[in-house]
């Protein structure tokens, strides 16, 4: 007849664990090898979890359209306004560890300021840590993107499928947990009143299902009004609103190389005698 301990054996080699190492029949101790199997079931288990997890972390990442490169450790906080914005990002970030805060309100991030000074790259920082820390869906989109895609979905004659594409994209604006719209209004003075309906609409709705949108732009705030129109700027202004102002310098590299001004030509000035 088989003992206990050649039962085990016969059951791990099924399962493909190790077999016990011989024992005296009278010493075996069922609970401890059960408590043994138990440890080692629970382990596989969470390793089996973090797996899951990582993958749905970059499938999350592989979805947004964010830099890789914009991080945290990445950044350069060599003035005062991106430490500012840094730690209100870091807030930002925590708070979403309160599931009240998630989901009984809508947030609006909006960072406004000159071009390379870290807007896009502090934006993206905090989508990755959102992903990473509580596999938040993110999109990432430049709005004048999205509005010459909008522009051409009306193109009916097209065969790239150009308006399938749209409509695919809109239900992702609405549905992502954050939804960040950089180059906002980017070289334009004033968005069409068919835009400003559309993305006022886009808002809106966001705001009705407690999601959270960082929109970036060149512009100042009554620039950014003005550009935006009253129906959209009246839909930011539902959200819980964060304004951060960015004014330090660039960071980006200087192409065309700096000419004392002694050496430089005279301009053409129009009307001179």
């Amino acid at each position: 007849m088989d003992s206990l301990n050649d039962k085990i054996n016969r059951l791990a080699e099924i399962l493909g664990k190790n077999p016990l190492p011989p024992t005296d029949p009278e010493t075996v101790d069922f609970q401890s090898i059960r408590r043994e199997y138990e440890q080692q079931a629970n382990l596989e288990v969470q390793k089996l979890q973090q797996n899951s997890k990582q993958q749905r972390i970059e499938q999350l990442h592989g979805r947004s359209d964010l830099n890789p490169g914009w991080t945290f450790a990445n950044l350069q906080q060599d003035s005062q306004d991106v430490i500012e914005a840094v730690n209100i990002a870091q807030s930002f970030i925590a708070a979403h560890a309160d599931p009240n805060w998630r989901n009984n309100s809508s947030h609006m991030m909006i960072f406004y300021g000159d071009y390379g000074r870290g807007k896009s790259h502090i934006a993206g920082a905090i989508a990755h840590e959102l992903i990473a820390q509580f596999e938040t869906t993110v999109l990432y989109r430049q709005l004048s993107t999205l509005l010459e895609m909008r522009f051409f979905s009306y193109d009916y004659s097209s065969t790239d499928n150009i308006a399938q594409q749209f409509r695919d994209i809109q239900k992702e604006l609405l549905s992502v947990d954050l939804l960040i719209l950089d180059e906002v209004c980017v070289n334009e003075t004033m968005l069409k009143k068919n835009a400003q309906s559309w993305l006022g609409n886009l808002l809106r709705q966001r705001l009705v299902d407690h999601k959270n949108c960082i929109m970036i732009t060149n512009h100042n705030l009554s620039e950014l009004e003005n550009a935006l129109g009253n129906y959209c700027f009246e839909s930011i202004k539902e959200y819980d609103t964060y304004k951060v102002k960015f004014s330090g310098p660039s960071r980006r590299k200087s192409i065309t190389p700096a000419i004392p001004e002694e050496q430089r030509a005279p301009s053409y000035r129009p009307n001179q005698i």
